[in-house]
């Protein structure tokens, strides 16, 4: 039960249907559609479609995105909507041109992106509104203007130096500098490019002008790009990996996801008992230090395209080999943790949804770090990712880049199920963070008791780059106490992550939403 005497927000409750976001807008939008008699799936793409305009900095059509799906509560299916290499992206042409990483503000980031045709396969196969329907809230918003809330103004603000190229600052840089809160932003190209969408489904991104602009603008500027990339992208589905934590089964995309180190973690932690008073709150903090940096460690070196190099998803999720890592950890001192070349907190946006007759939808869409590439395709109104930067130029390593070769995706939508049943969509966003969230927002809900707000709102660390990244939220007795232990501390100014959870309650027929008190949006329901 919350304490009413401690600030926070109290957990959304509803009985037909919800949807859980990280801005205001696209939360009412999803509920329109739910309240109209659209399903989980035409509200998670309404919703999204406005966060790619409401949002620019942490998603866009330009993007990419992963689904899981369940249907009445049955088990999930998922959707792989990340893009591919271009054709003629081979590693031994980035070694030839000296090029030892994928840098964030270059073509070579960009991948083709994989959202538009993953939403409409999305919506062909498991909705029940029209595209055009679900796309003009979003579209409306672009050519009329939305206000900029303020966590979107704070990450602007801080991204203020990707976008100065003239192209893209003559639209995101109103005046020659980021909007303030409750200024009145519009992007008319993007609205125009969601209409021709909406009307023509795919082909009119992956074929005609759009493409044509975007394939243009990325070959001035060096990228290996060619029209045939565009059409030969798709979404498909793929099996979902899972693994059992406290009764219940977590259900994660495959890789090329690093879905399966969140699972990792959890398999870890299993193996302690920490529901009760053995441990700590710093006790806690640290296995769960020490856990993700042995999953993080096999996510650096393993996970990558399946279609390419296999991953043995079976032998990581094993019991034998969490019970290694669980030998491998000291109570009372931290191991050196994996150094990820980089720590930049990337921005995505994460939502889920549930209607009334039991759909829910776990969605999950990016542009990775914030504002993508800063690259921006004008007449169309594209701002393009810079997903390709999790691919190494390393020939021989498995997630080394390759033709139509897909790289290590961060964003991961997850599903609790119990018995067989859904009964959570759940995400955490926030980059290499989020399989540290959805193991460390998972406890708090199933060992700790906390309803989905309570979870959402704890304060959160991430060991990543050799250092324990640390919230200052945090009591500084506990982050004294880890420092004792040997953890490297960094506090952080940005926030880690971003939650959005629906807790599915069959037996009273409730829902009950929590959303990411660090970001604009909210949980609602009716």
């Amino acid at each position: 039960m919350r304490d009413f005497n401690i600030p926070g927000r109290s957990a959304a409750v509803a009985a037909n249907g919800m949807a859980a976001t990280s801005h205001p807008m696209a939360t009412l939008a999803a509920l329109d559609v739910l309240r109209s008699g659209g399903n989980a799936a035409d509200a998670a793409i309404a919703a999204v479609a406005m966060q790619c305009v409401v949002e620019p900095q942490s998603t866009g059509i330009g993007g990419d995105c992963f689904v899981l799906y369940s249907r009445q509560g049955a088990v999930p299916v998922a959707l792989n909507g990340s893009g591919r290499a271009p054709a003629k992206a081979t590693v031994d042409w980035y070694v030839e041109h000296g090029i030892g990483e994928i840098g964030i503000q270059t073509p070579h980031a960009v991948t083709i992106p994989g959202a538009i045709d993953a939403w409409c396969v999305f919506n062909r196969e498991c909705g029940t509104r029209p595209l055009a329907e679900l796309l003009e809230p979003a579209a409306r918003a672009a050519e009329d203007g939305y206000v900029v809330t303020p966590r979107v103004a704070a990450d602007w603000r801080r991204a203020e130096y990707k976008l100065r190229d003239p192209v893209t600052a003559a639209l995101f840089l109103p005046g020659g500098k980021p909007p303030e809160v409750g200024d009145k932003m519009r992007n008319p190209p993007l609205a125009a490019t969601l209409r021709r969408i909406a009307r023509d489904g795919r082909e009119a991104f992956y074929d005609g002008p759009v493409m044509r602009e975007i394939v243009a603008r990325l070959k001035s500027r060096g990228g290996l790009h060619e029209e045939a990339d565009f059409a030969a992208q798709r979404a498909n589905w793929v099996e979902p990996i899972h693994a059992s934590y406290r009764g219940y089964e977590v259900y994660e995309c495959p890789p090329n996801g690093q879905g399966m180190a969140a699972l990792m973690i959890l398999r870890t932690l299993a193996g302690y008992t920490l529901d009760g008073d053995a441990f700590s709150e710093a006790d806690r903090l640290h296995l769960l230090a020490e856990a993700s940096k042995a999953a993080y460690w096999v996510r650096d070196h393993f996970i990558c395209d399946p279609e390419h190099v296999p991953v043995d998803i079976a032998d990581f999720l094993s019991e034998p080999r969490a019970e290694r890592v669980r030998q491998t950890i000291r109570l009372d001192r931290a191991m050196p943790g994996p150094r990820w070349a980089e720590i930049e907190h990337k921005d995505t946006v994460y939502l889920c949804t549930v209607d009334r007759d039991g759909n829910a939808c776990s969605f999950i869409n990016s542009l990775f770090s914030s504002f993508g590439t800063g690259i921006l395709a004008p007449q169309c109104g594209v701002l393009l990712h810079n997903r390709g930067t999790g691919f190494r130029t390393i020939p021989g390593h498995p997630n080394a880049i390759a033709p139509r070769k897909r790289p290590l995706h961060t964003i991961i939508p997850g599903m609790l199920v119990k018995d067989g049943r859904a009964v959570m969509p759940f995400g955490v966003m926030g980059g290499h963070y989020q399989a540290v969230g959805h193991a460390h927002f998972l406890h708090r809900l199933l060992d700790r008791g906390m309803d989905p707000q309570q979870a959402a709102e704890q304060p959160r660390i991430l060991p990543l780059g050799g250092v324990l990244q640390v919230e200052r939220a945090n009591p500084e007795p506990m982050v004294a106490d880890l420092a004792h232990r040997g953890h490297e501390v960094l506090m952080v100014d940005v926030p880690l992550g971003g939650c959005q959870a629906i807790w599915m309650d069959h037996q009273r027929g409730v829902l009950v939403g929590g959303s990411e008190p660090r970001k604009d949006g909210l949980a609602l329901g009716y």
